[in-house]
């Protein structure tokens, strides 16, 4: 069962959230990269989950989609608000625990409830993130590095953020369906430019319980081998930091594997 997207009022904003499968079975929250509202987390990805004994909730985090949003280049919160507002989603939803995935730069994210939040989470899913760690490798140097959009101009803010999503996953990328999936994150955003700008002006604050090593509940790592923004060694890390966690690689990068609507990729 899918339901409408529906506005929760938390810690003083307004989330969009949509739900997959059955209330009684173990739930899932996705929590996703910088700047990626909930059509991330592809619909295709979040039915398939729910099929499979899951209740899976996916999410607009502040800035995103039609969540709350602030002015460009001024967001007034933190990441620890971010791991906040999870919380208080899944007590919007009754839920008391749930199994946390989270991706790339919201990795800090899910490091905060898994630490701060720790007796909300049932198992933490790293997918394509790090530590953090200054001694790991850079990105690759073959990434491009392209100019911000001018935001007044439709047309070159979608070239923009397809292009660099063609970077990060090299040899998995279907254009059509990221022209598509950009197109409708663009419609539906309250302001696409503090989409693409302000997660990375936010304050990047770290739990206050601890760290990585802190984390009690079970852990899965999910990796890229070829992961050109964290190399392997970062995927690596993580394993290392946290205890009894579980490294699982994957030939690409691990962004690439989900699948999008009308792409021709499948589940992996």
């Amino acid at each position: 069962m899918t339901t409408e997207q529906l506005y929760h009022q938390v810690n003083g904003v307004e989330l969009c959230a949509q739900t997959f499968g059955d209330p009684a079975d173990p739930p899932v929250l996705l929590i996703h990269g910088a700047s990626a509202s909930m059509l991330w987390w592809d619909e295709s990805l979040c039915e398939a989950l729910a099929a499979r004994g899951r209740y899976v909730i996916r999410y607009d985090q502040r800035d995103t989609g039609r969540s709350t949003t602030c002015l460009p280049g001024e967001p007034n919160y933190a990441m620890s608000d971010l791991a906040a507002d999870a919380v208080a989603l899944l007590d919007a939803l009754a839920i008391p625990r749930a199994h946390v995935v989270a991706q790339s730069m919201n990795g800090g994210t899910g490091l905060q409830i898994a630490v701060d939040h720790a007796s909300r989470v049932l198992s933490i899913t790293f997918v394509a993130t790090t530590t953090g760690d200054d001694a790991l490798p850079p990105p690759s140097a073959d990434l491009p590095r392209f100019d911000p959009p001018d935001f007044t101009d439709p047309a070159a803010v979608e070239e923009y953020v397809v292009q660099a999503t063609a970077a990060e996953v090299p040899g998995m990328f279907d254009e059509q369906a990221m022209r598509s999936l950009v197109r409708r994150d663009m419609a539906r955003a309250r302001n696409y430019e503090s989409s693409l700008t302000n997660h990375y002006a936010m304050v990047f604050d770290g739990p206050r319980a601890g760290s990585f090593d802190s984390i009690k509940a079970p852990a899965l790592i999910i990796h890229g081998e070829s992961d050109p923004i964290f190399p392997l060694p970062h995927g690596e890390a993580l394993r290392d930091a946290i205890p009894n966690a579980r490294l699982v690689t994957l030939p690409k990068p691990a962004t690439a594997y989900p699948p999008r609507s009308g792409a021709s990729s499948s589940t992996q």
